[in-house]
């Protein structure tokens, strides 16, 4: 197989990794955004890389990060405003290939190729970090849509009129099944505590209203999962993050309430199954995935 890049853009740092046949050969990071000009970045990622003898090709995830034209568009948590044509720019600096898709796609690719979906050609992955994101393979592919940001499981509404989003609605699945979710439910129940890891450590200690944060999130997020099976019959369904390892807490209510609220054609055809893919080469691999 080929060598290949594999980048990782954040909103505070970025990682890239040189990748072959699976295995991370050179790693390292960077601060994504020092000012507004994505071309900063690009020139201190290219110092960053050093030598790249034998690289082909480079595959980045990127927030807001279409397809189907290689751009990031619009992303909230970035000071490049506007459109910018990432993949391009990447191309032009490095002389190789650059594909490029948003970070929850890039992580559904890399379940694929180097986790627990190899094989499969039907699945969802779902990351479950400070918002929600997600990525869907349908018959092999990866889907886009029409626009290019297909498989936004984050922003669906999963309460109407309910909590304010940072994309401007009200009611999305992140602002709800999310580690900031999961504490702003927490708070509502009247508890004070401010991060995840707290809520779960008092759930851990028998807190009651901590436990019942958790059985309200896996309620929300059970009955959308079983919404989005109805629509797209995937045969497994990938949980990663940090939420997604609180098993007790989070995932054994999600498994009954999502067997409660799945349609009765789609029972025995589907499994929520853990990522196969090490958490800390996930974003690396996942993004070297587009070009390997």
């Amino acid at each position: 197989m080929k060598k290949v890049i594999g980048l990782d853009i954040g909103g505070t740092s970025s990682k890239f990794g040189i990748v072959e046949n699976g295995v991370i050969l050179r790693r390292g990071n960077l601060p994504t955004c020092l000012n507004d000009d994505p071309q900063d970045f690009i020139e201190r990622l290219k110092i960053a890389l050093g030598d790249l003898s034998g690289v082909e090709a480079m595959g980045v995830g990127a927030p807001n990060g279409n397809p189907l034209r290689g751009t990031i568009e619009l992303a909230p948590n970035l000071k490049w405003k506007g459109i910018v044509p990432m993949a391009n720019l990447l191309q032009e600096a490095m002389g190789i290939p650059v594909t490029l898709t948003n970070d929850a796609n890039a992580a559904a690719l890399g379940e694929l190729k180097y986790g627990s979906a190899r094989g499969m050609k039907n699945f969802i992955s779902v990351t479950l970090g400070t918002g929600l994101g997600s990525g869907y393979v349908v018959d092999g592919k990866l889907m886009t849509g029409h626009s290019g940001f297909a498989g936004e499981l984050g922003q669906v509404t999963a309460i109407p009129e309910g909590r304010l989003c940072g994309c401007g609605r009200r009611g999305c699945l992140e602002t709800y099944v999310s580690a900031t979710g999961i504490v702003k439910t927490f708070q509502e129940l009247g508890g004070e505590l401010t991060t995840s890891k707290e809520v779960a450590e008092a759930a851990g200690r028998g807190d009651t209203k901590a436990i019942q944060a958790f059985d309200e999130t896996a309620k929300i997020f059970a009955v959308t999962l079983a919404n989005t099976v109805a629509i797209t019959s995937p045969e497994a369904i990938f949980l990663f993050g940090g939420l997604a390892q609180a098993k007790e807490l989070l995932i054994n209510p999600l498994e009954k309430y999502f067997a409660l609220n799945l349609h009765n054609i789609f029972r025995g055809t589907v499994r929520i199954l853990p990522s196969g893919l090490p958490e800390n080469d996930a974003a690396i691999l996942g993004a070297s995935s587009l070009e390997g």
